[in-house]
C-alpha cells in the first residue's frame, strides 16, 4: 500500500544534517507499516523497539542518557550490530517508554550519527506527563488517513492517478463517472489502511464496516487510558456529537448541541484534548478574508471535524444501500460528508492555512478560505449535490474579487470567467 509520506521519509534521511524524526498520528493510521517498510527498503538493517510489547527494554532510558550504553542495550535487544550509517533505529510507542521522548534530546546533542525515528501516537506524546520535551533537537512528520489518490493507488487504479497527476483535464473528464463511483466507495470506506486493504482484497462492505467500528472503540477505550478523569465523560460527550454538529445547515460548532445550557468553558477543554490527539481538527472563523489569515482568526467560532470520512460515516449508521442511491452519498445528512471529504484532502497540504468565513452578520458563509504557500487568499465551495448555484460564493467573488476562487462538485472541471470548478475527486491535489 503506497503512502505518499515515503516521500518526506526518504527526504529526511538523506538530510545530511538530519535530527531525530518523530512520527506522529492518530492510531491505527499506518505509522508503524510505513517505517517499517521505509527501513526494510532503504537500510542494510533496521532496530525495531516497540515500547508496548511486554519483551520491549521498557526501562532503557531510566538509568541515564549515556548512548553507548543504549546502543549496547540495543544490540543486545535486536541480537544485531549497530552501525549508524545504515541502521534505522525505529522506537515505537515511545510514550510507553519512561523518559523516552526526552532521550531524543541526546541522541542528538550526543550522537547525531545515529538515525533515530520515534513513533506514537498524538494521544500519549502530545500529552506525555513528567518529560522535558526536546524542543528544537527534533523534527515532526504526522501521518494522516489515506487520501483519495492513495485509497486510488489501493484499488489498483494508478492510471487515473496519472491522469489525474497530469492533469490533463479533458481526459479526467471523460473518467468522470468512473471516478465519482470510486468516490463513492471512499465516502464509505475511508483512509483507515486496515478497512482499505479488506475493501481493496474483498470488496466486502460489512466487515469494512466491521473494522471501523472496531478502530471507534479502540479509540474510546484510549479515552479512557489516557484522559484526564475529571473531563473523560464530557470528553465521551463531545465525541459522540461530531455527526450532528455537521449535520447541521451551518455546521459552526454549537456547545448547546452537546447538551442544552451548555457554555464553552464547560467543553472546551474536553475539545482541546481530542484536538490535541489529532482526532478532531478545529477550522477557525475569520472575520476578514485577508493576509494573513491567522491574523483575523475568531477563537471562539469554530467548526469540528473528523479525522476520517469513513469513521464519520460509521458514527452516523451510514447505509452501504446508500451508495447505490445515485449521488445521494454526497448529500447524506446536509452534505456533511462531503465538506468532511474536502477538509480532509485540504489538510493533506501541509503549507495551507485553513479557515471558513461568515458574511454580511452571517446571513452567508464560504465553506472554506485557504491561503497557499504563495500567499494568496483562495475561497473553496464545497457543493454536494448537482445544484451548482450557491448564492454564499457569488457574493464573496463579487465583493471581494479574489484572484483565484474555487468552486468543488461531481460536475466536470471546467474555468468560468470568475471561478474555477473542481472536480471533488481531484480537489487535494489541485492547491
Amino acid at each position: 500500500m503506497y503512502r505518499n509520506k515515503v516521500k518526506k521519509l526518504i527526504k529526511w534521511k538523506l538530510n545530511k544534517n538530519k535530527k531525530p524524526l518523530i512520527f506522529l498520528g492518530a492510531r491505527q493510521v499506518g505509522k508503524t507499516w510505513l517505517v517499517q517498510e521505509f527501513g526494510k527498503t532503504e537500510y542494510r538493517q533496521m532496530v525495531y523497539v516497540n515500547f508496548e510489547d511486554k519483551e520491549a527494554p521498557k526501562d532503557l532510558f531510566v538509568e541515564d542518557f549515556n548512548i553507548d550504553r543504549i546502543i549496547t542495550l540495543l544490540n543486545a535487544f535486536s541480537s544485531l550490530k549497530i552501525t549508524a550509517e545504515d541502521t534505522l533505529i525505529v522506537f515505537d510507542e515511545i510514550q510507553a517508554a519512561p523518559q523516552g521522548i526526552t532521550a531524543l534530546k541526546y541522541f542528538y546533542e550526543k550522537a547525531p550519527q545515529y538515525q533515530i525515528i520515534a513513533a506514537g501516537s498524538l494521544l500519549g506524546i502530545s500529552m506525555h506527563p513528567n518529560e522535558s520535551f526536546p524542543v528544537g533537537k527534533v523534527e515532526f512528520l504526522t501521518l494522516y488517513p489515506l487520501s483519495f489518490v492513495e485509497f486510488l493507488l489501493a484499488m489498483g487504479e494508478s492510471g487515473l492517478v496519472e491522469l489525474i497527476e497530469k492533469r490533463d483535464w479533458e481526459l479526467v473528464n471523460s473518467f468522470n463517472s468512473k471516478l465519482i463511483n470510486h468516490l463513492r466507495y471512499y465516502f464509505y470506506v475511508g483512509g483507515m489502511p486496515e478497512a482499505v486493504l479488506h475493501f481493496s482484497q474483498n470488496r466486502d462492505w460489512q466487515q469494512v464496516r466491521k473494522i471501523q467500528k472496531d478502530i471507534l472503540d479502540s479509540y474510546k477505550n484510549d479515552f479512557s487510558k489516557h484522559a484526564p478523569k475529571e473531563i473523560l465523560p464530557r470528553i465521551n460527550m463531545v465525541w459522540e456529537t461530531v455527526p450532528t454538529q455537521l449535520a447541521k445547515e451551518n455546521k459552526k460548532f454549537i456547545y448547546g448541541t452537546i447538551k442544552e445550557g451548555a457554555r464553552a468553558k464547560d467543553f472546551e477543554l474536553a475539545i482541546q484534548w481530542l484536538v490535541d490527539s489529532g482526532l478532531l481538527h478545529k477550522v477557525y472563523s475569520v472575520s476578514k478574508p485577508a493576509l494573513p489569515l491567522i491574523a483575523y482568526q475568531e477563537i471562539s467560532a469554530f467548526k469540528l471535524y473528523h479525522n476520517d470520512t469513513g469513521l464519520l460515516g460509521a458514527m452516523s449508521k451510514l447505509n452501504a444501500k446508500t451508495l447505490i442511491d445515485g449521488n445521494a452519498v454526497f448529500t447524506e445528512f446536509k452534505g456533511a460528508l462531503t465538506e468532511q471529504f474536502v477538509f480532509q484532502q485540504l489538510k493533506l497540504q501541509e503549507d495551507l492555512s485553513i479557515h471558513y468565513f461568515p458574511f454580511d452578520n452571517s446571513k452567508f458563509e464560504v465553506d472554506f478560505v485557504i491561503q497557499n504557500a504563495e500567499d494568496e487568499v483562495i475561497p473553496v465551495e464545497v457543493k454536494a449535490g448537482e445544484n451548482l448555484r450557491a448564492r454564499s460564493f457569488k457574493l464573496f467573488c463579487e465583493k471581494f474579487r479574489p484572484k483565484t476562487a474555487v468552486r468543488t462538485s461531481l460536475s466536470d472541471y471546467r474555468q468560468e470567467s470568475w471561478m474555477t470548478n473542481v472536480p471533488l475527486y481531484v480537489v487535494g491535489g489541485y492547491f
